[in-house]
């Protein structure tokens, strides 16, 4: 999503939008600004003189003016401290002074200063692999999954052994020193000539010696925890570890070494190697004969899984990895903790799908998309107290007692090792599942992520806890739940459309290149990418409307290729590039003068187009007056049409329906029982509603509920699940809130239902006929604007204004239409925190 300038309207909607925790958790009604529950809560048990940790955020780019300050101290707030840049404000504030001051119009927000987590802990509970490990009865087992009988070998900076959760000896099996950039060795010595073997050194306790980046890697996947009391333990903590170490700089033959020392030594220990965790890679187009490729199918065939970063390239399109490419492969996109796809993800390209020959006759086809996603951001994990990574990392959150010992980073890099953990954990249950075996079941019980499609997210996030019941036998038949594996009866059409280079001078300092084009009304999507070479540099696409949309930042040690790419808008769009503005945080240029770091030069690059064809499979809804946001869901798979070609817009959703369409599109978590038995007396496996009627009442079925233990984002009726009965605005307001993870904050619940016009908070009128137990997912689905109140408006023959009444109507079935504009709304609430 991109920023733009808002209007009053917009304002005021984004205002309610950011309620997402749970406004009126404490029952306070209050103004615009947006405060957060914890803060509402403390407020509530806050003495009237008691002085709360505020962080003021006001409605604008740059710091606080000095009128702000000002009205700040005649509230009587009058210590805090200020930011220089931004628009933020830290104070101290009793609960009066907070209400006066979210009555003030300049103010976005009123947060409590609560302390930050940065926890691996928190990537194992979205996954599920914690919930895996944690509970064996599940499984009908005495003892948990924990990696026990694989060794993973972790093809890296190297390990630092020495570390407690990662002991040399003990669950770190070897350490090999590799050859550090080998030709150059060669070239450097005065040998012989002749062709020598690759020669390794093994058994050093700490071979990590440069970034940290492999111990950070090899504590994700099976670091014991040791020195956290188990908080910051690997997916698969009963894992063997190998470490190979190339060193801070990583050429492909380096890597090749590794995959390579796997191969030969697949035997070597009490448990054989069956899987690489590859956080490294390039950019370019796949190429099936690269030796990375070569070695990475050759480790296939002996039954080794390689499971590889995706890339740290994106937003844009066509930045995968090419050794994440290979069909062999497990290809890992990061995402954030809260479920959305993070914006450095690489992307794959949009039907970029080749048939090849390997060189022993094999036929095979490769789909540019990543194979799942995993939590990559903020990840903490082993720290090697020599890495320069962690030079750059702010700990200050970390228990000082665990600061010398974990560190966080973000990538795809953290993505990676957290599946290679899960594979680990796949291959304890069946030690007997081939590569593509695993490949397939991490697929097909993969998570929709809201919005995301195949070519952005492959088939979703990573569910551990299904994965390795699939793996174990409990279940076979997961999958038929994942967009990325089903037909659909509506499909937005995209072809291919024009392209066209372009070039221009990029400088550092005054007026710059860009180069301006044409969109037409036929595009759907314009994409920009240009190999910089050596240069610091992004590509920046702005549309007719002033919105910009950037690159990452091409940097030679991590890819010289960028692109980016947006929705299209008709009319005349300008390329253009930047300079790295800021490092670590701090910023190069405080003062804007240039047009960030980077060295004079040329760019060139394409410009290319994709094309609208339409749509099918609704025929109906060509003069609805939804249209738009049919088509809008339809092309985000949030909704499907009828396998007649009819959408039916104005039909009333079934229970059926609202449970496909959540598991397609709310980011619900793919569940069967274990037991194979139907949760339903209505229906079983061999109902079509089955699958996602089966997720939709599961607990822990939002992606978002970490613990996995909130109820399910849709109930059962005396045990049956009745798929034929209407949805009801109520029932949708449940669905819909309790798929955002926000059960407590609904049950919170205790004020007067209100809904939100023009500045004022108007009383619902039929309140009174909402259950008590469901009027705060009614005023969440109100306040977060999932869901519109009716408003009517009454004028006595003497008033001088008129009455404005709100209603909620929660008996009144949903249309097909209703929930189609509802999903594009709960869509855009999901992925706001992409912005």
């Amino acid at each position: 999503m991109s920023f733009q300038s808002r209007s009053i309207t917009r304002r005021r909607s984004f205002r309610v939008c950011a309620l997402a925790a749970g406004l009126l958790a404490s029952g306070v009604a209050l103004a615009d600004a947006h405060l957060d529950p914890q803060l509402l809560s403390r407020m509530d048990s806050a003495l009237p003189t008691d002085q709360l940790q505020i962080i003021v955020s006001y409605e604008q780019s740059g710091p606080a003016t000095a009128t702000q300050l000002d009205a700040l101290k005649l509230l009587g707030i009058d210590r805090g401290v200020r930011m220089q840049s931004l628009p933020i404000v830290g104070a101290l504030a009793t609960p009066a002074e907070i209400r006066a001051l979210a009555a003030r119009d300049d103010v976005a927000s009123i947060y409590f200063n609560a302390p930050l987590r940065y926890f691996n802990k928190e990537a194992r509970e979205m996954s599920g692999a914690a919930r895996t490990v944690q509970n064996p009865g599940d499984y009908g087992r005495a003892i948990p999954f924990s990696g026990w009988g694989v060794t993973v070998l972790v093809n890296d900076s190297g390990v630092d052994a020495t570390h407690e959760d990662l002991k040399f000896g003990e669950n770190v099996v070897q350490n090999v020193l590799g050859p550090q950039n080998i030709l150059a060795e060669l070239a450097g010595e005065l040998v012989a000539p002749g062709i020598v073997p690759i020669t390794y050194l093994e058994n050093i306790p700490n071979t990590d010696l440069g970034s940290g980046h492999g111990t950070h890697c090899a504590g994700t996947i099976g670091g014991t925890g040791e020195r956290s009391n188990g908080l910051y333990r690997g997916v698969a903590p009963g894992a063997d570890l190998v470490g190979y170490g190339s060193g801070a700089v990583i050429l492909v033959l380096d890597a090749v070494g590794g995959l390579d020392y796997a191969a030969t030594h697949q035997f070597s220990f009490d448990s054989p190697i069956r899987v690489t965790s590859n956080s490294w890679g390039s950019s370019g187009k796949f190429d099936p004969l690269n030796p990375v490729n070569i070695a990475t199918y050759e480790l296939y065939k002996r039954g080794i899984v390689s499971v590889f970063a995706a890339g740290n390239d994106g937003p844009g399109e066509d930045t995968h990895n090419p050794y994440a490419q290979a069909p062999w492969v497990i290809s890992v996109g990061a995402g954030e903790k809260d479920g959305v796809l993070t914006g450095f993800s690489s992307r794959g390209k949009r039907g970029e799908i080749g048939d090849f020959t390997m060189p022993d006759g094999s036929q095979w086809t490769y789909i540019n998309e990543p194979t799942v996603v995993a939590t990559g951001v903020d990840i903490v994990s082993t720290r090697d107290t020599a890495g320069s990574l962690h030079l750059l990392a702010d700990d200050s959150s970390l228990d000082p007692a665990h600061q010398p010992f974990y560190s966080h980073m973000s990538g795809t890099s953290m993505a990676t090792p957290h599946v290679s953990g899960i594979v680990a954990l796949m291959l304890e249950a069946n030690p007997n599942l081939t590569p593509a075996q695993v490949k397939d079941i991490l697929q097909r019980t993969a998570t929709n992520m809201t919005g995301r499609l195949p070519w952005e997210a492959g088939a979703g996030h990573a569910n551990a806890y299904a994965a390795v019941a699939e793996a174990a036998g409990l279940r076979d038949d997961h999958g038929g739940t994942v967009n990325a594996l089903r037909e659909f009866n509506a499909n937005a059409i995209l072809v291919p459309g024009s392209s066209q280079p372009f070039s221009f001078d990029f400088s550092p300092v005054g007026e710059t290149g860009k180069q301006q084009f044409t969109v037409g009304d036929k595009a759907a999507w314009v994409s920009v990418r240009a190999t910089i070479g050596e240069n610091t540099l992004a590509l920046v696409l702005t549309d007719p409307d002033g919105v910009r949309y950037g690159s990452a930042i091409a940097l030679p040690v991590l890819g010289d290729t960028v692109t980016t790419g947006a929705p299209a808008k008709p009319g005349v769009w300008t390329v253009s590039a930047r300079g790295i503005g800021s490092v670590s945080g701090t910023g190069l240029d405080p003062l804007g003068v240039t047009n960030g770091y980077g060295l004079p030069g040329t760019v060139s690059g394409e410009i290319s187009l994709i094309n609208s064809g339409g749509y099918t499979g609704m025929g109906d809804v060509a003069s609805h007056p939804a249209r738009s946001a049919i088509e809008y869901a339809v092309g985000n798979r949030l909704v499907d049409g009828h396998s007649d070609h009819q959408f039916r817009p104005d039909a009333v959703l079934k229970r059926s329906e609202l449970a496909e369409y959540l598991v397609m599109g709310a980011s619900i978590r793919q569940w069967l029982p274990f037991s194979g038995n139907s949760s339903f007396s209505d229906i079983g496996p061999g109902h079509a509603a089955y699958p996602f009627a089966e997720s939709a009442v599961a607990r822990g079925a939002a992606l978002r509920d970490l613990g996995q233990s909130q109820a399910g984002v849709m109930g059962t009726v005396n045990g049956a699940f009745r798929p034929n009965d209407k949805v009801t605005r109520i029932s949708l307001a449940y669905s819909l809130v309790q798929s955002l993870a926000l059960q407590s904050e609904a049950q919170a619940f205790s004020g007067e239902l209100t809904a939100f016009y023009d500045g004022k908070r108007i009383p619902v009128e039929d309140a009174g006929s909402i259950p008590a137990s469901l009027r705060g997912y009614a005023q969440l689905a109100l306040d977060l604007g999932l869901i519109n109140a009716r408003f009517t408006v009454t004028q006595g023959p003497f008033d001088l204004e008129p009455t404005l009444h709100a209603w909620f109507d929660p008996s009144l079935g949903v249309t097909r239409a209703a929930y189609a504009v509802a999903a594009g709304r709960y869509m855009a609430h999901y992925q706001s925190a992409e912005d």
